[in-house]
């Protein structure tokens, strides 16, 4: 195949792909029946940095949209999914963690607790004061 003809088919797949707003390589397919796909790996159009490049573009603008879209809407579950998006990571996780504290009067929080259950051999381990 002339270098020539990969251009043109990189050209022609370039154009589908902002056309029609591709975000993986194998939606080409769906689009662009220029060229097989198994011609299309062999000539390694799927390495290509413009195609690449164009699908990682389409993603960006996606992202940046739902964003704000997310950011402008109601929906308090769109706004904790942004909000763990663009948090910190101490943020996230604190939105992530369900937590409960217990305020007991008459006993001193001495630090978190984590409850396990612990089986060996299908049956459950405790302490039975041995």
């Amino acid at each position: 195949m002339a270098k020539s003809s990969k251009d043109k088919y990189e050209k022609d797949i370039l154009k589908v792909i902002k056309d029609n707003n591709l975000f993986v390589i194998t939606d080409i397919f769906a689009f662009y029946t220029g060229i097989k796909r198994s011609q299309f790996y062999n000539l390694k159009l799927d390495k290509s940095d413009s195609l690449l490049k164009a699908i990682d573009d389409n993603k960006s603008k996606t992202k940046v949209s739902l964003k704000n879209m997310w950011l402008k809407s109601g929906n308090p579950t769109l706004q904790i999914a942004l909000y763990k998006l663009i948090g910190t990571r101490e943020e996230y996780m604190a939105l992530a963690n369900a937590r409960q504290e217990m305020d007991i009067p008459g006993i001193e929080k001495i630090g978190e607790i984590v409850l396990t259950s612990v089986k060996s051999n299908g049956k459950n381990t405790r302490n039975k004061g041995n």
